[in-house]
């Protein structure tokens, strides 16, 4: 796959990560439910910490050691996409959906000091935390990496003749 391709696909999730993010802080109420289906809600929420509001409430420094954290990861990303063979089409994709979902978190952080998020699922009077565009892309970038990790890889050793 064309490096300009993978760039694209980091592109459009950054963009519509800060575009849906944008929507949510115009149109909802912060910590308003506004309900979309009986299990989903759309609620305007800031997430000072990283995953699940870890650390969100550290006192500040965890703002700067995310950020590092995401410029180091998308380097590292970056990198690695570039030095993909042709016939590694599945991490091309892969790659690039955590990339632009790290980019997106990082651009919060860096402009607002916060990740905005908004996606609230519940059932049964338990709430799964909130999350954004930029969060769904790095799941399903990660839940792709395992994929290729545990059956793919060793497909195509197999493939190749390799151990």
């Amino acid at each position: 796959m064309k490096q300009s391709v993978w760039l694209l696909i980091a592109a459009v999730v950054v963009a519509l990560d800060l575009w849906t993010k944008s929507l949510a802080t115009q149109m909802l109420q912060y910590g308003r439910p506004v309900e979309i289906l009986p299990v989903l809600d759309f609620t305007l929420l800031h997430n000072r910490g990283a995953a699940f509001s870890f650390l969100s409430s550290a006192g500040g420094w965890q703002r700067w050691v995310f950020t590092i954290i995401a410029l180091a990861v998308s380097i590292v990303l970056v990198v690695w996409t570039v030095q993909l063979k042709p016939h590694e089409r599945w991490l091309s994709v892969t790659l690039p959906l955590i990339l632009g979902g790290a980019l997106g978190n990082l651009h919060d952080r860096l402009t607002l000091g916060y990740v905005v998020d908004f996606v609230h699922f519940h059932w049964q009077g338990r709430y799964f935390p909130a999350f954004n565009v930029a969060d769904a892309a790095i799941t399903a970038g990660a839940i792709m990496m395992i994929i290729d990790a545990l059956w793919l890889q060793p497909r195509r050793n197999a493939a190749s003749g390799q151990s």
